[in-house]
């Protein structure tokens, strides 16, 4: 989370930010070779922000004496000069004072398009790796490589200036924003690889990042139908894990360890969400179904019907096989497992879902239920081979081992 902040900062000096990247790392690359050897300091974010600027102080430096670039540098300043002055200009920005949300609006500029703004704002805001990405994207992962180096050579080229855009054009930026703030949500609060299932950083990135475009944007209904949605979300996280880290799905939680400040934080955004817009949106819609979890006591309280036809309402505004896997979740839960059944067999033959390790997840537990011991054993084995979250897959090794031991 570091390494954005620094990319942000770095970004306003070089106005470049392919170059303000390489420079981040630079600065990481050298604190991992200091700091065994001299010990981690006071403050190691200052250290490494410190570290950064002098990079690129030096580099701009180099750039001047090669003529390059020189006319994204003011001749009249000296380069600490114009560093300062950079850090005065953001401080009296009208909107907001935010380098990391200037940077989101930079990566999710209309000269790119949409699958290019998503991924160079993961990459550069969420830290998340081309892999990471690619998972959340549905996605090669040598696509998302191509789409990445190719929108920093547009931005560098159209020489992108590093501010808000103005009123007229912002809401028509919102919608890409919006879903990069989502998908970095999604990445903290469910990991797609690594040891960990949390990512609570990211979570907590993006709650306040949502929290301050909300401030950015009041009169934006989707704004404040996403803010509801991740508040909601993220009451869960102290309760979905176990002590020793294995993840608890949400029927199984102790919902007595739900944040309920989060809650009602979440619930209050989606009524301003409501009332801001007679027909629900995106974020509004995945809102209230959060909502509907949120206000059951118990798992046997929760208005599964209410939630399958929520679903069936987002399915017809955002087609999507994911939206229609999750409603047969829900239709499972409210009609039964062979109903649910009937729906996720359909979506067996969707190439977006042919690696999604949740479709077969989906069906193990239903073919569980139902009583097909075997057939829900071999769905949890592939769903285990196709995540590369460690700690989902053991929760789903340990579902398949449970099958046998119930025959």
């Amino acid at each position: 989370m570091e390494s954005a902040k620094i990319i942000a900062g770095l970004t306003r000096l070089v106005r470049d930010v392919g170059l303000a990247e390489e420079l981040a790392q630079d600065a990481l690359l050298a604190a991992l070779e200091q700091w065994p050897r001299e010990g981690l300091p006071d403050n190691p974010a200052a250290w490494l922000m410190a570290a950064a600027k002098h990079r690129g102080i030096d580099r701009l430096r180099q750039l001047r004496m090669q003529d390059e670039k020189h006319q994204l540098l003011a001749p009249e300043l000296d380069l600490q000069q114009q560093l300062e002055a950079a850090d005065r200009a953001a401080a009296l920005d009208e909107f907001i004072e935010d380098d990391l949300l200037r940077l989101i609006f930079i990566a999710c500029h209309p000269l790119l398009g949409t699958e290019a703004r998503l991924a160079l704002t993961l990459r550069l805001l969420g830290g998340l790796s081309t892999e990471e990405i690619a998972r959340a994207f549905l996605v090669p992962e040598a696509t998302v490589a191509q789409r990445i180096v190719r929108a920093k050579k547009t931005l560098a080229e159209a020489r992108v200036p590093f501010e808000l855009p103005p009123p007229t054009e912002l809401a028509g930026r919102l919608a890409s924003v919006l879903e990069v703030i989502y998908l970095v949500f999604n990445e903290g609060y469910a990991a797609t690889s690594g040891e960990h299932w949390l990512r609570p950083a990211l979570c907590e990135e993006a709650l306040r990042l949502g929290r301050v475009l909300a401030a950015l944007a009041p009169l934006e209904p989707e704004v404040h139908g996403l803010v509801a949605l991740m508040e909601i979300q993220a009451s869960r996280n102290a309760a979905r894990l176990a002590a020793d880290g294995r993840p608890i799905l949400l029927l199984e939680q102790d919902r007595r360890r739900w944040d309920r400040l989060l809650i009602q934080r979440g619930l209050q955004a989606l009524e301003r969400a409501q009332t801001l817009s007679a027909e629900p949106g995106n974020y509004q819609l995945q809102a209230a179904i959060a909502a509907c979890h949120a206000r059951a006591a118990r798992a046997e309280d929760t208005d599964w019907p209410r939630i399958a036809a929520l679903y069936a309402q987002l399915a017809r505004l955002r087609p999507s096989p994911v939206v229609e896997l999750n409603r047969a979740v829900a239709v499972a839960m409210a009609a039964g497992p062979a109903a649910g059944l009937k729906l996720v067999d359909a979506l067996c033959r969707e190439p977006a879902l042919q690696r999604y390790h949740l479709l077969p997840s989906v069906r193990g537990d239903l073919l569980y239920k139902l009583g097909r011991l075997d057939e829900a054993r071999q769905e949890f084995e592939r769903a285990a081979a196709l995540t590369a979250n460690a700690r989902e897959r053991s929760l789903l090794l340990e579902r398949a081992a449970g099958c046998l031991s119930a025959v």
